[in-house]
């Protein structure tokens, strides 16, 4: 069975994703690689060396650009790590060209900061008539977040009732103010509007209004706040005994006052201003002033702390299960000199990549990682280096509201 991949994208995620396909020639024999900035493939060719088979430049926004590409590379499989925005102009290239996908995080407009999955969902019946894979998130979260929850279901539980997903990024970068992944993304994710599942329906927060201080495995307490994220709308489709579904963040107090400071100023805003005789994005300048999340690895200590926590029932019985992992960004930097946001992005996607080529997630039609079984993927997420824990009840994760 032919293994050569594309990996469009050469960020801070797009340097994991690169160096560990690199690692496991078990699963890539080829790999190439592509970005807007072909500088960027150049430098990760001449720091990897004869792994990546070739490299390119493309406007991942034109899908008849990247078709042309497909049709250059011939691989087997896209994995996109390009931008959000970028996921349909790709989607259709591999529709065209017969080729199967995968991404890490939900396509959004670029001019409304708005996360779901009814665009991608829509190529269903296309990609199942073409005979070709799209694997939907293959991230932390959403991605193996997403696997811990099926996991769950197949193992501990008859009927999952509560989850709720934990992210803590307990590390110090020394900045004293960044984002860990694109800032346009993050800062369009975490000023929108909260919303969770309950009750068979959306209910929606202000913005970051909603707090718990929740004591992270490997971490200890941290300020938690709600957030929408688009892993929530796929779980309480695909596990519809869920009556609860929510999604929480930790920020430091430094990071809120600029972020605060920022909004009022209008630098968070996706709205064009005009400047100097020219229409700009605030939002798109203070990315280019704010670090390269992909500078940010070297000195960056401390760990990431991410899980599941589940409520539900089980042979009749009320069971818990919180499933998570840590992961330390100095280790990280040691081993791919990137930060622990990166890897734990970037490592899922070059799990589910080899899933996808070796045959075992396999299957003609548009997919969410849930839906695949979960015990290949966890058995990997062991292997390459995103070992996970599992306590059934007594977790450390106790919640106020509910």
């Amino acid at each position: 069975m032919s293994k050569n991949v594309l990996i469009i994208g050469a960020g801070g995620v797009g340097n994991v994703v690169v160096k560990k396909c690199a690692m496991n020639p078990q699963y890539f024999d080829k790999i190439h690689l592509a970005s807007r900035t072909v500088a960027k493939c150049e430098a990760l060719r001449r720091e990897i060396g004869e792994r990546i088979t070739s490299v390119h430049a493309v406007d991942a926004d034109d899908a008849g650009r990247v078709a042309a590409l497909l049709r250059e590379v011939r691989p087997d499989l896209v994995v996109n790590v390009a931008l959000p925005y970028q996921d349909l102009p790709i989607m259709d290239a591999c529709l065209e060209t017969g080729i199967d996908y995968l991404d890490t995080a939900n396509y959004e407009p670029k001019d409304v900061a708005k996360f779901e999955y009814s665009w991608q969902w829509a190529y269903q019946e296309r990609f199942t008539q073409k005979g070709i894979t799209a694997l939907l998130g293959s991230g932390f979260d959403p991605g193996v977040t997403n696997v811990y929850t099926a996991y769950a279901a197949k193992h501990y539980f008859d009927e999952m009732h509560t989850l709720d997903i934990v992210d803590c990024n307990g590390g110090d970068h020394g900045q004293a103010f960044a984002t860990n992944f694109n800032p346009e993304i993050n800062i369009r994710e975490i000023t929108q509007r909260g919303r969770y599942w309950e009750d068979g329906a959306w209910h929606e927060t202000d913005p970051l209004s909603l707090r718990e201080d929740l004591d992270y495995p490997g971490v200890g307490v941290r300020a938690s706040y709600l957030l929408y994220h688009e892993e929530l709308e796929s779980l309480v489709k695909h596990f519809p005994t869920l009556r609860r579904a929510r999604f929480w963040m930790t920020f430091g107090e430094q990071y809120l006052t600029h972020l605060r400071v920022l909004q009022n100023v209008g630098m968070t805003s996706i709205e064009p201003v005009e400047f100097q005789g020219r229409k700009i994005v605030p939002l798109e300048f203070l990315k280019a002033v704010l670090p390269d999340p992909g500078s940010l690895s070297t000195g960056y200590t401390g760990q990431t702390s991410i899980g599941t926590h589940i409520t539900g029932i089980k042979d009749g019985k009320a069971k818990e299960v919180f499933i998570w992992n840590n992961c330390d960004h100095h280790q990280c930097h040691l081993e791919v000199q990137a930060q622990a946001v990166s890897y734990t992005t970037g490592v899922p996607a070059m799990i589910g990549a080899s899933l996808m080529l070796d045959g075992t997630w396999k299957r003609a039609g548009v997919w969410n990682m849930e839906q695949f079984d979960p015990d290949p993927f966890m058995e990997r997420l062991n292997q390459h280096g995103l070992p996970w824990h599992v306590v059934e009840g007594n977790s450390p994760i106790r919640f106020q509201h509910g």
